[in-house]
């Protein structure tokens, strides 16, 4: 069995990896650390796992007794924890954050779709952020084949999850329902690494993404459309996606429009290319907690240690 813990144990993306842990064949959850919620059962602040598992939340906690650590605090806090204590030799880390998505200190990139080897290779794997997934698996064939030129025109709607388990103006019901806003407009932090990342793929990249986030009026999923000039016919451009996502098993390309609930309550992603007289629209659909960040961050654990990448992730849609 991975013995697994967990450091930033109360947010969203926590409360997913836990309830994805509890029901691993392949994993024992022996700690989750949250300094604000020591004590509590895991239940009483994650209530969908009343029934499923007795743990507390814990206030200390020991490297030694684990294979993998999950770090699931805020942008920031993965560094500070590292600077305050050393890494025992082995254990295996998944950053959720984005302190080190630019593969500084040993972490490795992991998007499996583009680097399941280096990832199973690899001591220490930085999660990839939300929109970064779905926008890098919409881009990732173009990119492999040198196809990027030209600005990328990106709009894409974000449920209120996306905005953590804190309350702020902007997550608040009353303000959230039936209404629609956008933020950062072509200044997102996702940006920064998703630019990297398509630039190593494609040398000389030049492709600017012109990246529309807005935020939407549920709670769960990332429904992103991309816009770019493309030379190929539709027959070409299909067979092109598919190629490149053969093996990827959690990574669908449709024949048709797509919606949000194909996708929410999964590890999938699934991808629509459809060109229209020289234009490319790619539409691609996430779950924002699950291939966004916990369901991606098992994936990643699964191949850290040899396993199918399916392991403990076979979840099926909120189709209705």
């Amino acid at each position: 069995m991975i013995r697994a813990g967990i450091i930033g144990g109360a947010g969203y993306t926590a409360g997913e990896l836990i309830r994805i842990l509890v029901f691993h064949p392949q994993v024992e959850l022996v700690f989750v650390h949250s300094e604000s919620n020591a004590g509590n059962a895991l239940w009483e602040v994650h209530e969908g796992l009343l029934g499923d598992t007795s743990m507390h939340f814990c206030s200390e906690y020991d490297l030694e007794s684990i294979d993998v650590l999950f770090l699931c605090g805020a942008h920031g806090k993965s560094r500070a924890f590292w600077k305050g204590q050393p890494c025992p030799a082995g254990l295996k880390v998944i950053d959720m954050a984005q302190d080190f998505r630019d593969e500084s200190d040993g972490y490795v990139y992991g998007l499996p779709e583009w680097q399941a080897g280096k990832i199973a290779a690899a001591e220490k794997v930085a999660n990839p952020g939300c929109f970064a997934t779905a926008l890098q698996l919409a881009l990732l064939p173009l990119a492999a084949a040198g196809r990027l030129h030209g600005e990328i025109y990106v709009t894409a709607v974000t449920g209120s999850t996306g905005a953590g388990v804190k309350p702020a103006a902007t997550t608040h019901f009353s303000w959230r329902t039936d209404n629609l806003s956008t933020y950062k407009v072509f200044n997102h932090q996702h940006l920064l690494e998703i630019g990297r990342n398509l630039s190593r793929i494609q040398p000389g990249l030049d492709a600017p993404i012109r990246f529309i986030p807005m935020r939407g009026d549920f709670a769960r999923g990332i429904f992103a459309t991309l816009t770019l000039a493309c030379d190929l016919d539709q027959e070409a451009v299909t067979a092109l996606y598919k190629d490149f996502y053969a093996e990827a098993p959690f990574t669908w390309v449709s024949d048709r429009p797509v919606d949000l609930k194909q996708v929410v309550n999964t590890n999938k992603c699934v991808v629509y290319p459809e060109m229209h007289d020289g234009t490319l629209v790619v539409t691609s659909v996430i779950d924002n907690l699950l291939k966004g960040a916990s369901g991606q961050a098992v994936q990643n654990m699964n191949l850290l240690f040899g396993l199918p990448e399916t392991t403990g992730l076979k979840l099926k849609a909120s189709a209705f």
